[in-house]
């Protein structure tokens, strides 16, 4: 049975991807299930994240969102039955890769899957679904009438979270990296109110954001990353990112601010200004869900409320072409580097 697999050297940055042979999984146990696996999303493989947690090993399985049909149940699962279709993210510390014919897993990583859904787009659609609730309803409680802004909104993640908000009546911006980027927001439907293109340097994120809010500000931002300092010899792809004072500059009073930045730093004229609008910033990590069992049948209640969202066409992804097994090692170097710009789904 084959598998992807990362194999980490001295410096956590330099990384292989390799597929390699791996063992059977074991007989079914109380509240596992066993999957055929038919299609696995790739992700970049947070490598400080699973040393942080002493998760990190010298190999690592890659490819954790999987859709596939139960085999085999354990004792003791109550929620599936042999030959039900389903979808979910295995945990940070499972043993093998998601893109092994077949996986156990644990009952309560698993939801449903619809069959007017097709494998592909449950497993490409699964982790940026949980991602954007994680951002809009569990961090920044979004409302009908809210103004947000969906930075990089062309992205897979943005993708989603563009059509979360404005399925909650919410009045959505997004800024664009590229002439691309901008035809696929502007012809997404409900409309993208306001799209920013930040590729040329002419637009000015603050002044667009506070015109077309009438000067009072955003009540949502929702960043991919974000500028804490300006040097001269800046990448490009850098340079194209805000600057944290533009996003607390354009912040509405009571706004919620939330990062994808794990090192912000806010200096005091920062948090004063956050102080004087009464925001908050909140740091978006959708791993959280897997580190603590509190929060289970919330996780699980969403991660159903995204694939019912995606069978009835409220979701509409960022998918690549489905990419076979023996491309997956590529497929998974590009993404790990960051320069793809749609989802890629390994199909078995």
């Amino acid at each position: 049975m084959k598998g992807l697999y990362c194999l980490l050297s001295e410096s956590a940055e330099d990384v292989k991807f390799v597929i390699q042979e791996t063992e059977p999984p074991p007989a079914v146990s109380d509240h596992y299930v066993k999957v055929q696996i038919k299609a696995c999303a790739l992700s970049p493989l947070d490598t400080k994240l699973l040393a942080d947690l002493k998760l990190q090993k010298d190999v690592v399985p890659v490819g954790r969102e999987i859709a596939g049909v139960v085999l085999e149940v354990g004792p003791k699962v109550t929620f599936f039955q042999p030959d039900e279709e389903v979808v979910g993210i295995l945990p940070l510390d499972v043993e093998v890769s998601g893109l092994c014919d077949v996986v156990l897993v644990q009952e309560h990583h698993l939801v449903p899957k619809p069959e007017k859904v097709s494998w592909v787009e449950a497993a490409g659609t699964i982790r940026d679904g949980v991602r954007s609730y994680t951002a809009l309803h569990v961090l920044s409680r979004i409302t009908a009438g809210n103004t947000v802004l969906v930075l990089d909104g062309a992205s897979p993640f943005g993708t989603i979270a563009v059509q979360l908000a404005h399925h909650r009546g919410a009045k959505v911006l997004s800024t664009a990296l590229c002439l691309e980027d901008m035809h696929h927001l502007e012809q997404l439907r409900p409309t993208v109110v306001r799209v920013i293109n930040m590729s040329d340097g002419k637009a000015d994120l603050v002044e667009s954001c506070l015109e077309e809010t009438g000067g009072l500000g955003v009540d949502i931002v929702i960043d991919a990353g974000v500028r804490l300092y300006s040097t001269e010899d800046e990448s490009t792809s850098k340079k194209l990112l805000p600057h944290k004072h533009d996003i607390i500059t354009l912040l509405a009073v009571g706004g919620h601010w939330v990062t994808t930045e794990e090192n912000l730093q806010l200096d005091p004229p920062d948090s004063r200004s956050l102080f004087l609008k009464g925001a908050t910033v909140s740091f978006l990590n959708d791993e959280v869900w897997n580190m603590s069992s509190a929060h289970q049948g919330k996780y699980l209640h969403i991660m159903k409320d995204v694939i019912e969202k995606l069978s009835s066409g409220i979701f509409r992804p960022q998918l690549d072409n489905p990419v076979p097994l023996y491309e997956a090692t590529v497929s998974m170097e590009m993404v790990q580097k960051k320069q793809v710009r749609k989802r890629h789904v390994i199909q078995l």
